[in-house]
């Protein structure tokens, strides 16, 4: 499968029996989660964590969004 991004342009050389699938230019229903990453990535950005295990609390606290529907619903 190819993305059609501009920086994937080099020539490819496809063997016998393989098939190229394009996307088309827009799929978001591809990766619905993508659009949850502006929530996750909300309380954690420009921040230091002394240890993996503080990022890991404040991301755990984060995504429990199930809580929240109407921040999730679009």
């Amino acid at each position: 499968m190819l993305d059609g991004a501009g920086y994937h342009t080099t020539p490819l050389t496809v063997p016998e029996g393989i098939r190229l699938i394009y996307l088309p230019p827009y799929t978001p229903e591809l990766q619905p989660a993508e659009t949850l990453w502006v929530h996750v990535d909300e309380p954690i950005v420009n921040k230091h964590f002394e240890t993996l295990d503080d990022l890991d609390a404040v991301v755990a606290a984060r995504i429990a969004l199930e809580k929240d529907r109407n921040l999730i619903r679009g």
